[in-house]
Order: structure tokens, then C-alpha cells, then sequence
């Protein structure tokens, strides 16, 4: 006899639903068996951990905030900020390198260089003649580079002082400085505006329009009479004139009294003597320009050769000596040789002469010492080259380099 034994299973929602006095799950399982039965279970599982990271970002984000709250309510007290610094003290000390000692073997020199600080003006033309100091070392070419003029209106505006000779400018003197090249004119008696226009070679209009000569067309009247004080000094802008020549003139051997003007170093009539060929050597054992050199423009026909007094002078050809003595001209003792042959060489400013007149020279020889007599600021040799053909003409051109 077969015994029936009871059997057991496990119901499913339906089954319970389906089996009298068997009740349906409750709670999170009722729903979440419905949500199953429904399809949605992957869905709602991406839903809740989506929401289950966000709910624990905000809880984070929640938590630092308050820390830092609570940090800036509460600071650090020094130790807690001396703590860490302490620990870095703690770090061991590494010990120094000892170095050779270093010796410097060479003196190294340089270049020091000092700022100049200097503030440029603006220029502006200049109408007036201004007043200017000599000091020592000045020259008539230095001046008139400083102001920007050509030598020759300086020697035009200071006759007076100067008298058109250059190796006149002393330390000390004062002189006018126009404001453009030109000439300074002291107006005279009788004179008419006309004819001083026409002996500086410009046109009136150019003496009475000049700004600084105070002159007015409506009160000067007429040019040939014209109301201007006797005595009143004025500008001649682009004027120009003749120099007055206070240098030798050509003397030859066979005029040579023509040097009497001079002073008392002429000679008389020469009918014979040497003839140099033309190839010239230094005149000097010094070899450095004192300041002046040849500048026809300042009335100067010559280079000033410096050195020290009593360095010999030699003759720079053969020839005769035309000329030997002192010059009241500025020159002091002067030597003027004529080399017969188209050439006169002369010797200014000597501190002594070796020879007379009518004395036969050759090439070197020693004919004077350099000097400073005349006109002279200092020992040097005024040297001047005359050609029958050229007049005064450039030594450099014709000597060899010293």
C-alpha cells in the first residue's frame, strides 16, 4: 500500500493569489516584484544607483563645507604653525666647500664711462651780436667753429681789435660774434645806405631788413641820406670785403727793396746767388701744427709749425736770402729767402738769425731758431711758400710729410 506524502513547493505571487487564505507580500518586495512584472528592473536599478552617487556627492560636498567652516572660525594656533617650520629646521646643515684661494695674476683695466646729463634747449635764431672772452689756446678758426661762422666774419666783425691779422687774438680780448657770416659796419658821416650795400657786395634791403639792426623803412628815408646815428654799429648779412694784407709781400732778388715796408731786415739789390731745383725738404726738427694752418679765409697764407725755442730752422731750398731781420708787420724776426727759380720761402717769429742779407743758403742749412718774437702766443715756426705764378700758396702742397 503506497503511503501519500505530503509535498511542498514555493508559491509564486500568482500562486498566492490564486490559493485560498494565502496572503500577498507586502513592502518593498510587493513593489519591487510589480516592477519586475512589468519590464522595468534594469531601469529602475540605473535609476536608483544614479541617485545613490549623487545622494553621496552632496553628502560629501556638505561635510567639507562645514570643515572649512569650522577652519576659518577656528585658526591654527602658532604651534600647530611653528610645527612644520620646526621639522625644516631640522634639516642638517651641509657643510661648506673649502676653495683654493683665487689671486688675480694680471691688473684687468677697463673703460669707466660717467654719465653726462645735459638737457638740449631748443635753438632759436639769434639777431643779436653777442660779446665773446678769448681764453688761452683759442684761435680765429676755433672761435668761429664754435659759433658756427667762417673765420673770415670773425676777423670781419673785429677789426678794431684784430686789424684782419690773425696772430693778433690775445687771451683776454673781447670780441663781437655776429649771429650770421657777414660783416659788422660802424656807420660814418655822409655815408649812404647805397653806396655801403655796394662796397660789401649786397643790396640795401638786406642791411635794413635785418631784425637786429633796428632799422624801419617808414623812419629810415631816403638811402642816400639816411636816418641812421653816426656811430650805430649794424649787421651786413652775406656781406664781404677785401682783408687788409699784414703779410709780406713777393720779394724777389732783384727788387727786393720792395721790403722796406716791412721794417729793417730789407736788403739791397741781389744780381747773383744759388738756384734751388724746386724739391723742398721740412723747414724744422718740430713736426706739429701749433693751431694755425693754411687758411686763406682767416688771412692766414701759412702753417704754424710748433716746438720749443731754439730748434733749428733750415732752409727748405737753395736760394739767397732777400730778407733778414725784424718785421713791424707782427712777424718778429723774419728770414725771406728767393730760390730763384719761381719760389720764395719765408721764416717768421725766429729767436735768433744765422744770416744776413745777401747770404747764399743751401738745402739744410740751419739758418735761425725757432722763436716766439712778434706776435706770438708760443715758441713755433710761421712758414710761408710764395710762387711767382700762384701767389701765397699751400705748404702742405709742396713739402714732404715730416
Amino acid at each position: 500500500m503506497t503511503e501519500n506524502k505530503p509535498t511542498s513547493r514555493i508559491l509564486s505571487v500568482e500562486d498566492a493569489e490564486q490559493v485560498p487564505g494565502t496572503e500577498r507580500p507586502q513592502g518593498w518586495n510587493a513593489i519591487w516584484e510589480r516592477i519586475i512584472r512589468l519590464g522595468l528592473g534594469d531601469a529602475a536599478l540605473r535609476l536608483g544607483t544614479g541617485l545613490a552617487l549623487l545622494i553621496l556627492v552632496l553628502l560629501v560636498a556638505w561635510m567639507m563645507g562645514n570643515t572649512y567652516q569650522v577652519t576659518r572660525e577656528q585658526p591654527l594656533s602658532k604651534a600647530a604653525l611653528a610645527a612644520p617650520l620646526a621639522a625644516e629646521t631640522m634639516t642638517p646643515t651641509p657643510q661648506p666647500i673649502k676653495l683654493q684661494p683665487f689671486t688675480l695674476k694680471a691688473q684687468i683695466t677697463g673703460i669707466t664711462r660717467l654719465a653726462a646729463l645735459h638737457t638740449i634747449l631748443p635753438t632759436r635764431p639769434r639777431f643779436e651780436v653777442v660779446e665773446y672772452e678769448v681764453v688761452k689756446g683759442d684761435t680765429v678758426e676755433g672761435i668761429a667753429k664754435q659759433f658756427n661762422l667762417s673765420p673770415r666774419t670773425i676777423l670781419n666783425g673785429n677789426y678794431e681789435t684784430l686789424a684782419d691779422n690773425p696772430h693778433l687774438l690775445l687771451p683776454g680780448q673781447k670780441l663781437n660774434i655776429l649771429p650770421v657770416d657777414g660783416v659788422y659796419h660802424q656807420w660814418k658821416s655822409g655815408e649812404g645806405l647805397n653806396g655801403v650795400a655796394k662796397y660789401y657786395k649786397v643790396d640795401p634791403s638786406v642791411i635794413v631788413d635785418w631784425p637786429g639792426n633796428g632799422l624801419s623803412k617808414d623812419t629810415i628815408g631816403e638811402y642816400s641820406n639816411p636816418n641812421i646815428p653816426v656811430g650805430t654799429w649794424l649787421v651786413v648779412p652775406g656781406g664781404s670785403r677785401e682783408f687788409v694784407s699784414w703779410s709780406a709781400p713777393r720779394i724777389t732778388r732783384s727788387d727786393p727793396a720792395v721790403a722796406k715796408v716791412l721794417g729793417p731786415g730789407y736788403c739791397g739789390t741781389i744780381t747773383d746767388g744759388p738756384i734751388g731745383d724746386g724739391i723742398m725738404i721740412w723747414p724744422t726738427t718740430a713736426t706739429w701744427l701749433s693751431g694755425y694752418d693754411y687758411a686763406p679765409d682767416s688771412n692766414h697764407p701759412a702753417i704754424d709749425i710748433a716746438g720749443q725755442l731754439g730748434n733749428a730752422v733750415y732752409a727748405v731750398d737753395d736760394g739767397v736770402v732777400v730778407y733778414s731781420g725784424w718785421n713791424n708787420w707782427g712777424y718778429g724776426n723774419v728770414i725771406v729767402i728767393d730760390h730763384g727759380n719761381g719760389w720764395q720761402s719765408l721764416y717768421a717769429h725766429l729767436s735768433g738769425i744765422n744770416i744776413g742779407c745777401n747770404g747764399y743758403v743751401y738745402q739744410g742749412s740751419v739758418i735761425g731758431l725757432l722763436g716766439s718774437t712778434g706776435n706770438s702766443t708760443g715758441p713755433h715756426l710761421h712758414f710761408e711758400l710764395i710762387s711767382d705764378l700762384y701767389g701765397k700758396v699751400n705748404p702742405w702742397n709742396f713739402l714732404p710729410p715730416p
